[in-house]
């Protein structure tokens, strides 16, 4: 048996969801299909990440990070606003606790500017004027930085496209793509659809669906655990902002940072530790296919000889409580370790390059009907729309072009 549609999207996270909204408010007469694998929408990096709405402090002047980010800032505020979705812009400070530190903020109040930022500087008074439970030396100030509940702004979009006629199947996994000349045929356990344009947004699969539908890539999927602490309840007043360390410009990670949530709560984290499971989150999990194609692929061991040494400090301070909370404590020293509660892990889905380079912009290929996303770091979520409006400007304009 089989369906046909005009649009189907793999993939039920923000962006696939996202996209599938823009598609159904663009062409109203389309027939548009979500396929998800998971029961439920939001199943993986959507909803085990920190909750931030980015502003793109940290993102090359002209990468499609910074154009997606500093319009995604607006879009997901305006969508929140007008779909009751719980969201707060609390601002945030970068804090710098050493010498070196406050040099390299200059750097990135440089950024901010280059990105249309309005970054205000702090010192040490003025910081702890905002901050009482903060140390540091200086710090930077970006107010336009949020927090925002990401799984129920999925939830809302999929209810426009359900609204808008469109089709949303959980519980669906695609196990084959076949491009043809005059559409791509997909086929799951139960079902084959066929389609008119195929547009994919898998995450952390995402090298796995490229080469499903034959695509030649040149990377790899490896998955970065992003390890969690809740504070104690008592410590939800600790902070009045997002409070971020400057970040190691030699590191790929933002590092350890107390970051307010929509519930009222706050979370330490997250660190960067290589996983053994691309969808396990619970510490110690293991998948043995995963774990093979990962040793089985030059990268890997390239970008590890390459980050040895801040591979090792993640390990040993996933192993210990302590060393984590030492991160915390550098600035908000009151912090002890009974104030350190669990609370769940997230998956960070990273590109990687044959030679061993992390990829850290978007990276889009397409064919004649089909469109990959096949990397999607942060801010992927803050720009879900505005990717979206971009991914269906490729299928109007009908270009064969990569985007990375």
């Amino acid at each position: 048996m089989s369906d046909t549609s005009d649009f189907i999207i793999i993939g039920g996270g923000i962006v696939g969801l996202a996209t599938a909204m823009t598609l159904s408010l663009r062409f109203p007469d389309k027939k548009i299909v979500v396929l998800e694998k998971e029961a439920t929408l939001a199943a993986h990096q959507t909803g085990h990440n920190s909750g931030v709405i980015h502003a793109g402090v940290y993102y090359a002047p002209g990468s499609l990070k910074a154009t997606f980010c500093r319009k995604g800032v607006a879009a997901t505020i305006d969508f929140c606003t007008k779909h009751q979705v719980a969201y707060e812009q609390c601002g945030k400070l970068i804090v710098a606790t050493t010498p070196l530190e406050l040099e390299r903020m200059h750097t990135l109040y440089e950024r901010c500017q280059a990105n249309g930022l309005n970054p205000i500087r702090l010192d040490e008074i003025a910081l702890k004027e905002r901050e009482p439970n903060i140390v540091g030396l200086g710090a930077l100030y970006v107010d336009v930085t949020g927090i925002v509940d990401y799984p129920a702004m999925t939830r809302a979009m999929a209810q426009i496209v359900i609204e808008n006629g469109g089709e949303i199947f959980n519980s669906t996994e695609v196990e084959s793509i076949r491009e043809t000349p005059h559409h791509v045929e997909i086929k799951t356990q139960n079902q084959h659809y066929i389609c008119q344009n195929l547009i994919v947004c898998s995450g952390i699969q995402a090298d796995r669906l490229a080469r499903m539908a034959g695509i030649e890539i040149d990377f790899k999927m490896v998955p970065f655990r992003g390890e969690y602490y809740r504070l104690n309840k008592r410590h939800n007043d600790v902070v009045n902002h997002l409070i971020y360390p400057v970040p190691n410009p030699d590191l790929p990670f933002l590092g350890v940072h107390l970051t307010r949530m929509i519930d009222g709560s706050v979370t330490v984290g997250p660190n960067a530790v290589l996983g053994f499971s691309r969808e396990g989150y619970p510490k110690g999990s293991i998948n043995l296919r995963d774990v093979i194609e990962m040793v089985g692929f030059s990268g890997f061991w390239k970008l590890m000889f390459k980050n040895w040494r801040s591979g090792l400090a993640e390990f040993k301070n996933s192993l210990s409580k302590k060393r984590y909370l030492k991160l915390c404590q550098k600035y908000c020293p009151s912090l002890t370790l009974a104030d350190l509660e669990p609370y769940p892990t997230g998956i960070r889905a990273q590109a990687v390059l044959n030679d061993g380079t992390l990829v850290h912009d978007f990276l889009i290929k397409r064919t004649s009907r089909m469109l990959h996303v096949c990397n999607a770091p942060s801010p992927a979520a803050t720009s879900s729309i505005p990717i979206a409006e971009h991914l269906a400007d490729m299928i109007v304009d009908g270009s064969n072009a990569e985007i990375s």
